[in-house]
């Protein structure tokens, strides 16, 4: 996320999740209470369709092979050619990754600042990726073989559906990345009702962060937070440090302060004596509420 943002954004989430798993169940169902769903697979398409400069670079990585015979990206060809070769993956996504994400800043930056932005999103890889959203939701299914019918009722083989499934990230690694897991090992019903309660708690996140109001936190001396959630403190507050005493150690402008707080989806609990400056800070999420300390880097 940029911490030195001044135009407040949509409240935005990513909904991820292993392949077969339900992350575009969730996503559908948030789009159906309200929200604008971006799919990142559309993004992946839409960059390298006939005649953008995304599939001509792909082109001129892999080989005229690549494109069909109407001129348009042959994707079993390409596939072929980087599933299972690292290196070549590395270069398809030094690409197309890029391209997705300015196509995806522009479709949030249309959708207008009082929106709430669901982004259905393949994969997240690293920490800097989970910090680019207020909110990282990830759908898991323990059934394996659950996961597989759902494939080969998409058309894939079962050899294919296992292999495919083999080749992503664990659920631990997706776990680390998260703020929200959404087990999806019950029924239609009891996802359901995991997708309502969600959206409550999107609504209430994006009404407080427009107002700029904490969450009271019930928990007095709660820990520092971590995970995402901690990274995107520091990312609020450029030049910040959590020190050794759980305090966040603070530079720079109040006011610009206050407005890169409010962009990354938290907020003062106080105005203290300092004006635009408090003495504790508050998440806008009502699911995880804290408390931290804040103090000026003397």
């Amino acid at each position: 996320m940029s911490s030195s943002a001044v135009q407040r954004r949509p409240l935005t989430v990513a909904v991820t999740g292993g392949i077969g798993a339900g992350k575009s169940t969730v996503s559908r169902g948030l789009g159906d209470l309200g929200a604008v769903v971006i799919d990142s697979d559309r993004l992946a398409r839409e960059v390298v369709a006939p005649g953008t400069d995304g599939l001509a670079a792909v082109v001129e990585a892999f080989g005229i092979e690549v494109l069909d015979a109407d001129g348009a990206l042959d994707r079993p060809t390409l596939g072929s050619i980087v599933f299972g070769d690292p290196e070549a993956r590395r270069r398809l996504e030094a690409i197309t990754h890029p391209l997705v994400r300015a196509l995806f800043t522009r479709r949030v930056a249309e959708a207008g600042p009082d929106t709430l932005v669901v982004n259905d999103i393949p994969l997240l890889r690293t920490m800097q990726d989970a910090v680019r959203y207020h909110l990282v939701i990830t759908v898991g299914m323990a059934d394996e073989d659950a996961r597989i019918g759902r494939l080969v009722a998409r058309g894939h083989t079962e050899t294919d559906a296992r292999v495919r499934i083999a080749a992503q990230i664990d659920d631990d690694a997706r776990r680390a990345l998260s703020d929200v897991w959404i087990d999806n090992s019950g029924t239609p019903a009891a996802l359901q009702t995991g997708i309502d309660e969600l959206n409550r708690r999107l609504v209430t996140f994006a009404r407080n962060r427009s107002a700029r109001t904490a969450v009271p936190n019930p928990h007095s001396g709660s820990a520092v937070p971590n995970g995402p959630l901690r990274h995107r403190i520091l990312a609020a507050a450029p030049g910040g440090e959590l020190d050794a005493n759980g305090r966040l150690v603070i530079t720079g402008d109040a006011d610009q302060l206050a407005k890169s707080l409010q962009d990354n989806g938290f907020a003062w609990h106080d105005r203290g004596s300092r004006g635009a400056v408090g003495e504790r800070i508050g998440n806008c999420d009502p699911g995880r509420p804290f408390s931290l300390p804040a103090v000026r880097r003397r």
